[in-house]
């Protein structure tokens, strides 16, 4: 039987084993690309270097590597010594390689060629992956600056999303849900989740007065439990179908409904009309609940779940993470814990304000009418920024000075209240007259409404736009020896807007990007080419930032998925250079 018989033979054999033993045993193994992470560049303009880093568990067969090139003529690869080892898959000792790999390669090249590596490797619970074909476009042009890195480089410490990865690769359930519920906590803080508050706060509100602790539990419980599961179910969709889901969701129609349907919440609080049911539905309901309150429970349940649909196109580098493995294993199970384990974290603030409902609402008195009014506020402010992205920005501005103007004549109206109320009446009414007068005075940035007359400040970095995958291949080959930045951006994305304002603009921060070649895909359009640039890194919408090196691979351990402060970005952007 000849050697490729017997890799076939042993490779079915892999894979019949892991049929009859379940699950359970598919989860230890990881994906060979994952086991095996390959990258290549041209140390020079006659050398080519070829990597592999190796996971823990692993190894690779040094005489298995076929190093071939199109465009190019390679020559002997040089390949270093390993490990001799009796391999119980091909019954005699053969000599293995683990942890960092790296191949010099010599080549004879004109122009840019496209390196083909064969390899084959292992793991140490007995699983023998079949041969994996490597590839890596290179140009005798595009050398890295320097023939070797230093150890701290290849040895750089994990970032956030290899984290994330390295956890679900795990199949792990005890690992997994502990990382997601603290990540899924830190998300709570962020202004994709924060929005569910007020609407939380005004469903207790509703309850009445003397609404109790365990009540207030209760209904806070039901629509995180709403929430959660529908964020589970849009994440492993999305992860599975791979689709633009963000998107989707922050479509013109699908944002002005859930705006109306918060605005007429709002004036519902500030008593312009009352809504009611039907006489007939009211009293059925009423005979309902003598009977049990699981009537209201189920509305607050679906509630919550609408609301998912607000946290849903938040993608942060927990969530990118977890729908990048449900599209490659297609692992629901593992999948699906991760996302609802995150968005019980992310509920964690919910379910403070229901056990908190007993002390911190008002009980009687001229006290509840402004808790309504207060609320009416926060329906108005939800359902503004939830249009944000579609507004003119001289007209946002102009909507949130009209709201806090507004509020803040209220509570200086508002005598019964006393002198806190009146002081808070204060703020408000200056907000609001600060966005008023920016937009008068031409500012066009709602975060900033005045920054146009304080004199010169720290532009933005100018960014070259790509439209499609073949005007970012090109972008990138055109780079020479600058590393690229491409960055994912789209009017709706709340994160994207926080790093052009808050990071891009800082001083350290551009020092950086100046020395780097900086591209933007606008996927606000999700339009098919927005799609496949999309697809073409895995990424499940925006925010996201790709970087490449000077030879042109990307450096896929550098990954930015979310909002990073500025300090932590610098500190990514020097690792790339």
């Amino acid at each position: 039987m000849n050697k490729p018989m017997i890799l076939r033979w042993h490779f079915w054999l892999a894979c019949l084993l892991q049929a009859l033993l379940g699950p359970a045993a598919a989860e230890d193994f990881l994906p060979p690309e994952q086991a095996f992470r390959f990258s290549a560049r041209m140390t020079d303009a006659a050398t080519a270097e070829i990597r592999f880093r190796v996971a823990p568990g692993y190894y690779l067969y040094r005489d298995k590597f076929v190093v071939a090139a199109d465009g190019a003529a390679a020559g002997k690869p040089e390949i270093p010594r390993g490990t001799v080892k009796f391999d119980p898959n091909f019954e005699k000792d053969v000599e293995t390689l683990r942890d960092q790999v790296r191949i010099r390669v010599p080549v004879q090249a004109d122009g840019p060629f496209t390196l083909r590596v064969t390899s084959q490797g292992c793991s140490d619970k007995g699983l023998c992956y079949p041969p994996m074909e490597s590839t890596a476009p290179l140009s005798p042009a595009v050398v890295a600056a320097a023939s070797t890195e230093s150890a701290e480089a290849i040895e750089a410490p994990p970032t956030e999303l290899g984290r994330i990865e390295a956890s679900l690769a795990s199949g792990r359930l005890m690992a997994i849900v502990p990382l997601f519920l603290l990540l899924g906590l830190g998300l709570s803080f962020t202004p994709c989740v924060l929005p569910m508050v007020p609407i939380l706060s005004f469903i207790i509100a509703g309850e009445g007065a003397h609404t109790s602790r365990r009540r207030g539990f209760t209904l806070a419980l039901a629509y995180s439990l709403g929430m959660a599961l529908v964020y589970t179910a849009l994440g492993v969709a999305a992860g599975l179908l791979g689709e633009g889901l963000a998107a989707t969701l922050q479509s013109p129609l699908i944002l002005g409904g859930f705006a109306l349907l918060m605005a007429a919440m709002a004036l519902s609080m500030f008593d312009v009309y009352q809504l009611q049911m039907p006489a007939a539905v009211q009293l059925a309901l009423t005979r309902l609940s003598e009977r049990q309150r699981g009537g209201k429970l189920a509305g607050v349940f679906a509630m919550g779940a609408i609301s998912a649909l607000i946290v849903g196109p938040c993608v942060a580098a927990p969530l990118a993470g977890a729908l990048v493995y449900l599209s490659q294993t297609r692992d629901v199970f593992i999948g699906g814990s991760a996302l609802f384990a995150m968005a019980v974290g992310m509920s964690v603030p919910l379910l403070v304000v229901g056990l908190s409902a007993g002390t911190l609402l008002p009980r009687a008195g001229a006290w509840m009418q402004a808790v309504k009014v207060f609320f009416g506020v926060l329906m108005l402010a939800l359902a503004l920024w939830m249009v944000a992205s579609l507004l003119p920005a001289w007209l946002l501005m102009a909507g949130w000075g009209a709201l806090g103007v507004g509020y803040g004549a209220f509570l200086l109206r508002a005598r019964t209240l006393g002198w806190k109320a009146r002081a808070l009446g204060v703020v408000f009414a200056a907000l609001g007259a600060v966005q008023l007068a920016g937009m008068a005075t031409g500012g066009r940035d709602a975060w900033a409404p005045l920054a146009h007359l304080q004199g010169e400040r720290m532009p933005k970095p100018e960014f070259t736009r790509v439209r499609s995958v073949a005007e970012l291949d090109a972008a990138v080959a055109a780079a020479g020896s600058q590393p690229v930045m491409v960055d994912f951006y789209a009017d709706w994305c709340v994160s994207c807007i926080e790093m052009e304002k808050f990071t891009f603009t800082d001083p350290a921060v551009r020092a950086e990007l100046d020395r780097m070649l900086l591209l933007q895909a606008d996927v606000t359009a999700n339009s098919a080419d927005d799609r496949a640039l999309l697809k073409r890194f895995g990424l499940f919408g925006p925010p996201g930032i790709i970087f490449y090196d000077a030879s042109g691979q990307e450096l896929r351990r550098e990954r930015v998925i979310g909002f990073q402060p500025p300090r932590s970005f610098v500190d990514t952007l020097r690792r790339v250079r």
